[in-house]
């Protein structure tokens, strides 16, 4: 039986994240799926409080959601579920658009998992995978820790005891500070215990389900000595039994309000899961199929807009307590979504009696979750100028909100990359101490040799940066101690030429060879090569000169020379 299942999961490309699975894996990874379901059940309610919805859809994404990942889903680890980050960029927007915890709020959040599915569904038709690697870790970090501190400043309020909530984290903390007077002494007394108990046990003793103990204490605590009654504010009447299936119901006009919120929950749905996918899947020596976790998580948001919750991710968070748990494939996920149908069923009517500042506190506790100061400082010490990028993006976060933050993250990811491109490190062989060759920076004035320039351009040549190529060889070879008669570039970096470039390549080969120049290319790929062929370079500087190694090309300009290792 088990040999069919695996041959017919593997010719319907379903069920990659838990075949193969035997008897004694499936018992680890259901004992891990019930400690997972004891540690994560908390963080989900909390989840589902910074989405501004009802406490029961926390619920809901690990229900429905976890079941279709499960199925369509490849990566073994990966747990897809509520998550802050995508929580928060929703939030932000859907605030402004309809009250918090409305019947109203609930299908604009749907819609918004609706649209994200669609969206991650098409990134799977045109294996756009590859997109993740387009938001640095470094910006990821950044914007992370911005999410993490506004996600702290929205639970103030709650944590303090105060009425008042403001929809920016600014306006928040201004609330905060004019409604002091106001606080709540037992409620801030019990959130800064929560707070201690669980981030202690968090450091000392994380296998200890410290959230799941204090929502226990504190429903049994609350109901016992009423703490409604003594100015406490507890969650309420919450909607048991299984989630009512249907379609969500906006207008044509909000579904074009939440495009942008989608996109943005895309964004970051494919940066967090297929970090988490790759770095699990490498820690368990197995392969991360990216594209086909769009999939599961695409059927995922699918599910939770037709069950009444909102988007799902694959939480790196999550995923690590999952790991930590001793989950080895999405079996133990499966086990942790029967752990919440029973909850649903049996024990949903206890959270009525749940502190609103017990949640807020396990709330804020994730939030410092996700400032990781050790990378952050890391990041500061051997690369100031990428540090500044993070803090730039957490700044955005924080000041112009989540959903605008999240373009500002991928707009310095990107402006990182052509940066490094548009102004590559460009160096010259020169003699060492030792009179060997070595690679120093391009600086007017340096020669190789006597006659003799080798130069390297560390990127790619295009329509931006060809000017700097052109600028630099004129300056070395102006300002050279001796004449220049050989121009060797070393071509090892550069795999493509576009039309511009290769415009402006072949005017400055034709100009130095008219001044009796010999410009020689080294170190020449094929691709190279082959632009060089089409845009008409090749006949200019004679295909005699190109060569694929340096020593060829010495060779050829009559040099023999060691050149250090």
């Amino acid at each position: 039986m088990r040999d069919f299942l695996a041959r017919l999961a593997s010719r319907a490309s379903v069920l990659k994240g838990v075949l193969p699975l035997s008897r004694a894996a499936a018992a680890r990874d259901a004992l891990a799926g019930v400690q997972l379901a004891s540690m994560d059940i908390p963080q989900v309610l909390g989840y589902a409080r910074i989405a501004g919805m009802p406490a029961v859809t926390g619920l809901y994404t690990v229900f429905l959601p976890l079941i279709a990942f499960a199925f369509f889903g490849a990566s073994r680890q990966l747990v897809v579920a509520a998550d802050s980050a995508t929580a928060t960029i929703f939030a932000s927007r859907l605030s402004t658009m309809a009250p918090v915890s409305s019947a109203e709020y609930a299908s604009l959040a749907a819609m918004v998992a609706l649209l994200t599915a669609a969206l991650l569904l098409v990134a799977r038709i045109f294996k756009l995978g590859f997109l993740a690697d387009f938001l640095s870790r470094t910006v990821l970090v950044g914007f992370l820790a911005g999410v993490g501190i506004q996600v702290g400043i929205a639970m103030l309020g709650d944590m303090l005891g105060l009425p008042g909530h403001a929809a920016r984290s600014t306006d928040q903390l201004v609330l905060v500070a004019h409604d002091w007077a106001q606080v709540n002494v037992p409620t801030l007394t019990m959130s800064a215990l929560v707070v201690v108990a669980v981030l202690f046990f968090k450091r000392f003793w994380p296998r200890l389900p410290m959230p799941l103990i204090v929502v226990v204490a504190g429903i049994a605590a609350s109901d016992i000595y009423g703490f409604a009654g003594q100015g406490i504010a507890v969650l309420g009447p919450v909607a048991g039994g299984l989630p009512p299936l249907r379609v969500p119901s906006v207008t044509w006009q909000q579904m074009l309000d939440l495009v942008p919120v989608a996109a943005s929950c895309f964004v970051m749905i494919v940066a967090q899961s297929a970090a988490a996918s790759r770095v699990f899947a490498e820690r368990h020596h197995e392969t991360a199929d990216t594209n086909a976790d769009l999939l599961g998580i695409a059927a995922a948001n699918a599910a939770a807009a037709f069950s009444g919750a909102f988007v799902v991710n694959g939480s790196p968070t999550q995923t690590a307590m999952a790991d930590r748990a001793g989950t080895r494939s999405q079996f133990a996920q499966l086990v942790f979504a029967a752990v919440v149908v029973v909850v649903l069923l049996f024990f949903s009517r206890f959270l009525q009696y749940l502190p609103r500042c017990l949640l807020a506190s396990i709330v804020f506790t994730i939030a410092i979750g996700l400032i990781d100061l050790k990378t952050l400082f890391a990041i500061r010490r051997e690369s100031p100028g990428e540090f500044a990028l993070a803090v730039f993006t957490a700044a955005a976060v924080v000041l112009i909100g989540v959903e605008h933050g999240i373009l500002v993250a991928v707009a310095l990811s990107l402006l990182r990359h052509v940066r490094h491109s548009y102004r590559p490190h460009t160096m010259i062989l020169a003699p060492g101490d030792d009179g060997m060759w070595v690679p120093v920076p391009a600086v007017p004035g340096t020669q190789t040799a006597p006659g003799l320039i080798v130069y390297r351009f560390g990127a790619d040549l295009f329509y931006a940066n060809d000017h700097f190529f052109v600028d630099d060889t004129r300056r070395l070879i102006a300002h050279a101690p001796s004449a220049v008669r050989w121009f060797v570039i070393d071509a090892s970096a550069i795999t493509d030429l576009d039309y511009s470039a290769s415009r402006s390549v072949g005017e400055l080969c034709g100009l130095l060879k008219r001044n009796g120049i010999k410009v020689i290319f080294a170190r020449v790929n094929r691709y190279l090569r082959s632009d060089m062929d089409r845009h008409g370079i090749t006949p200019i500087i004679d295909s005699s000169c190109i060569f694929g190694t340096l020593h060829e090309a010495l060779r050829a300009a009559g040099v023999e020379q060691p050149m250090a290792s």
